[in-house]
């Protein structure tokens, strides 16, 4: 009969637990300063619901035509005084990643791009960015026609109205964007949004933990 594997000693120093603990495989992810990209203005985009409940009532008038809304969005990081930072939009007092909806039958990543383009590239071709999405980070599901999201799908429920997958982007270097007027592109410190789900909602709130995959290589 096999003996199970003993448990790591995590007792002693600090450097004595992390040489006892199992090895993990941490991928580098590029981020380059604030201070290198551009931001501007493009005309403002018409939200489609003035309130939450309607926005719930469109979701299920879709979800009885389309079935589960397939939605994705961008994890845009930057560092600014040695430490990495969110690209959110805020709208008011709500926050959000970049992306939205996919149209139906549309992939992934192409869906992703569009949105990008719609919420943050120029109108001018010169300017627009060449986004590349890189690894999905996380994926959320949203079990009836309410705010509440889950990273994982509840074991009552068989069909979800909502699946959200964030993908991780490889900004470039340098780029602009350029914003619709009537949101704002804030750079917001990664450490801010660790268990602050009551600011920024339960996805972004959960983005340090989705992202500590990854060891940031600041350029």
């Amino acid at each position: 009969r096999e003996e199970a594997a003993a448990a790591p000693d995590l007792t002693g120093t600090a450097s004595d637990v992390a040489a006892a603990l199992p090895v993990r495989t941490v991928k580098n992810h590029t981020i380059y300063p604030v201070a290198n990209f551009k931001f501007g203005e493009k005309p403002a985009k018409k939200e489609k619901d003035a309130t939450i409940a309607v926005r719930m009532h469109r979701m299920k008038q879709k979800y009885e035509v389309e079935g589960a809304r397939r939605s994705v969005e961008a994890v845009l990081i930057v560092h600014q005084y040695n430490h990495p930072h969110i690209l959110l939009l805020q709208a008011g007092g709500f926050f959000k990643l970049p992306g939205g909806r996919l149209r139906p039958g549309e992939e992934e990543l192409d869906g992703l791009k569009r949105k990008l383009e719609s919420n943050l590239s120029p109108e001018s071709d010169t300017l627009k960015v060449d986004w590349e999405i890189g690894d999905c980070v996380g994926c959320f599901y949203r079990p009836n026609f309410e705010t509440a999201v889950y990273p994982y799908l509840p074991a009552h429920i068989t069909r979800p109205k909502e699946v959200k997958r964030l993908f991780i982007v490889n900004l470039p270097p340098s780029c602009y964007f350029a914003v619709p007027a009537n949101l704002k592109l804030l750079a917001v410190p990664l450490f801010e949004l660790y268990d602050n789900a009551q600011r920024y909602g339960p996805v972004i709130a959960g983005l340090p933990l989705m992202l500590s995959q990854f060891q940031f290589v600041k350029a």
